[in-house]
């Protein structure tokens, strides 16, 4: 074997003449052509191209910038020590995805893979160097060239290129293929880094909805739990308490329910959660009615849904408790809008009997009111009791990000 030991130097045959400058219109034209192609191939890597779109894409242009009938990209299978065409143009039907060579260093395309060094052979029939892939004769090619598709971590494989015709692949033309190939081996590793991310996230995404799933179910028992309690509890107001617990409870193992399984795990829809809160409330505060309204979606944190759900629910139980005495009972709307991009606007009211003359919430000692004090400040939200003609309006403003 007549092989170079500079191994930045390709590997051409001895007698070939193709080295010698040709300006020729024709030779200037091809020349600029290929330049064309590097940068269309550049810009669909940087596009993230599909990955088998991008190889096929690249045989194609490659074939058409050294005006050659066939190229292929041989795909290193490391466990078999050979080459797979993964994808060409040229071959006949049943060579792409199928057909092998040897990665060995006997194989010009092998030779390529584990020097690094560009490998030119202008006259196969003559080939004393390497052995000539069957492939290759099947085809009647008369002459290669192959450079190597090189990854970060491992080469992919091989670029080549191949032609029946008459002539000679020179320096001019290695510099153009290994040009392609180093884009399209760029554009391989990116596609390999973002695969891996995207397992990662995917792994990520798939765990917390599992975490999430989890503390959910174990609300569902806490909740069972005292509803049983509340349900056997002697005392009336013993049993009131379990059962506003499991409530809040409650509120909070929705928000967790709904983590689990949405799309968008770190934001759920604010509307349709408490649409939920609404639903599950609505047998709690009977004989009154809750009227809900709200137009389009509302995208928030699920924690900071956790807390409105938390206060909402709190309100809309005690419009429930105290806002209609005795045997009355009334309606009690509550209104949601989006304030631009920032914040969202709360509104629960009724047409009860309001809130007694001199009532101070922040003194209250009673626990709903409490809660709601806090988590309003949590959530740097602005908590206001509107005038109202007849009975109690309450309005929240929240900030929809931290």
């Amino acid at each position: 074997m007549n092989q170079s030991s500079d191994p930045g130097k390709p590997v051409v045959e001895s007698k070939a003449n193709g080295n010698r400058p040709d300006m020729t219109e024709r030779a200037l034209n091809l020349r600029l052509r290929q330049q064309e192609i590097l940068a269309e191939l550049g810009v669909h890597a940087l596009q993230g191209t599909e990955f088998l779109e991008l190889l096929n894409l690249t045989v194609a242009l490659a074939a058409e910038g050294l005006e050659a009938e066939y190229c292929k990209v041989l795909e290193f299978i490391p466990a078999e020590n050979r080459l797979l065409v993964r994808a060409g143009v040229g071959w006949d039907k049943g060579i792409v995805g199928v057909a092998t060579v040897g990665a060995d260093m006997a194989s010009p395309a092998g030779y390529a893979l584990h020097t690094g060094k560009p490998v030119i052979s202008n006259h196969l029939e003559n080939e004393e160097r390497f052995r000539t892939p069957e492939l290759l004769v099947e085809h009647g090619i008369h002459r290669a060239m192959n450079v190597i598709l090189q990854g970060d971590n491992a080469p992919f494989g091989v670029l080549e290129v191949d032609s029946k015709s008459p002539g000679e692949f020179g320096k001019h033309d290695i510099a153009f293929l290994q040009g392609a190939a180093n884009i399209l081996g760029m554009a391989i590793e990116h596609q390999r880094s973002q695969r891996k991310l995207q397992n990662a996230l995917d792994r990520h995404e798939l765990l917390l909805k599992e975490v999430n799933h989890r503390v959910k179910n174990s609300l569902q028992v806490v909740i069972g739990m005292l509803r049983l309690q509340a349900g056997a509890a002697p005392d009336t107001e013993l049993s009131a308490g379990l059962t506003e617990a499991a409530s809040r409870i409650s509120t909070i193992g929705r928000a967790y329910d709904r983590l689990a399984y949405a799309a968008d795990y770190e934001k759920i829809d604010l509307v349709e959660y408490l649409r939920g809160v609404f639903d599950e409330l609505r047998a709690s505060v009977a004989p009154n009615v809750i009227h809900f309204e709200a137009r389009g979606e509302i995208r928030i944190a699920g924690e900071r849904a956790i807390l409105i759900g938390l206060i909402v629910n709190e309100l809309i139980a005690n419009a429930g408790k105290y806002a209609y005495p005795g045997d009355a009972s009334g309606p009690i709307w509550i209104s949601v809008a989006q304030i631009e991009d920032c914040s969202v606007s709360i509104s629960i009211r009724d047409e009860g009997v309001g809130i007694p003359p001199g009532y101070d919430a922040t003194q209250s000692k009673r626990l709903g009111t409490r809660l709601v004090t806090a988590l309003s400040q949590q959530l740097k939200a602005t908590l206001t009791n509107p005038a109202s003609a007849r009975g109690t309006n309450t309005s929240l403003v929240i900030p929809l990000e931290a």
